[in-house]
């Protein structure tokens, strides 16, 4: 997309949003009272395409509304007018406001999915006009092949990087991911795992470069350098859902079951939908004889099952794509 045609994009959008702030309830419907307010005013302003006059109004009386309906049409017309002005930050900012506020609500979720793509076109284009020769930018293109199924291409253009910055982060990752690829289900890991491991070598800090090496250790039953790669990411990233559950479940496969048990505790704290840590747990929990907690988790895990769109593959555990 060039700029012309972004641009024009959002216009376009922020038209047809001015016409769901506009069309939907009329604010009559919303007001508890016949008075015109500031938020009355400021709302008139937008339906009338005066954002510019309306945005610091919105934005000074939008935190004291109390009424969720009338503070959500308010919110709604301060995305409208912050983006049709350009306004980032406060489209931004206002846009996850929305969400926190209305999680599940199919207009912020469609305005959100519009507008966070949009800004990140932007800034793709901003980095390929101010630095065309970077390895970022160069890298955005290899990721891009990535995603159309161009590896081969990909890992020209990371090899490439690699000579001009051999020190470059996340490049030896993606290069592992594309061996990994090619490998499929049943072909040699090895050129994937060095791949990882120079990564390591230049950013130790890369939780999912030990992820990735200690899922593909747990595959092969190698359980003692699983165990190792899954606590460092543990370490790395006291965040990575899956890391734990790998733990509990290696722990587990080598027969240390009682280990087993706090990395699990903790994934189904952090994923308290998923299936698979609550089906792991209570086979921990039953094998170190606390039967009563194993008959909670196989409850929770029927329950879980039974909210879930698809239910995680227990025997072959998570993907080696963190």
């Amino acid at each position: 997309m060039n700029s012309s045609l972004s641009v024009r994009s959002t216009i376009l959008f922020c038209a047809s949003l001015l016409g769901f702030v506009s069309g939907s309830r009329t604010w009559a419907q919303t007001a508890r009272s016949a008075s015109t307010t500031p938020v009355d005013q400021a709302m008139k302003l937008v339906e009338t395409g005066h954002c510019k006059e309306a945005l610091p109004q919105l934005r000074g009386q939008v935190p004291s509304i109390a009424d969720k309906a009338v503070r959500y049409r308010a919110e709604m017309a301060l995305v409208r007018c912050a983006m049709a002005l350009d306004q980032e930050q406060i489209a931004a900012d206002t846009l996850l406001r929305l969400k926190r506020e209305a999680p599940d609500d199919p207009e912020v979720l469609y305005i959100a999915t519009h507008y966070f793509s949009e800004l990140g076109t932007r800034a793709a284009q901003q980095l390929q006009a101010q630095a065309p020769a970077s390895y970022q930018a160069q890298k955005l293109n290899a990721e891009a092949l990535e995603s159309q199924g161009k590896n081969d291409e990909a890992a020209a253009i990371y090899d490439k990087i690699l000579l001009a910055n051999p020190k470059a982060p996340g490049i030896h990752y993606r290069l592992g991911q594309i061996d990994l690829g090619r490998a499929g289900p049943n072909g040699s890991t090895s050129e994937a795992k060095q791949e990882f491991q120079k990564e390591i070598d230049i950013d130790p800090s890369n939780a999912s470069a030990h992820f990735v090496l200690g899922e593909l250790a747990r595959r092969s039953g190698q359980w003692d350098e699983a165990i190792d790669r899954f606590s460092r990411a543990i370490k790395l990233d006291a965040g990575f859902s899956e890391a734990y559950l790998a733990l509990g479940m290696s722990l587990a496969a080598s027969g240390n079951f009682a280990q087993a048990a706090s990395p699990l505790e903790s994934y189904v704290k952090l994923q308290p939908e998923d299936p698979a840590g609550h089906y792991q747990l209570a086979v921990v929990y039953a094998r170190t004889g606390n039967k009563q907690a194993a008959e909670r988790e196989m409850a929770l895990q029927a329950q879980a099952a039974s909210r879930a769109k698809s239910i995680t593959d227990n025997a072959e555990g998570h993907s080696v794509h963190p």
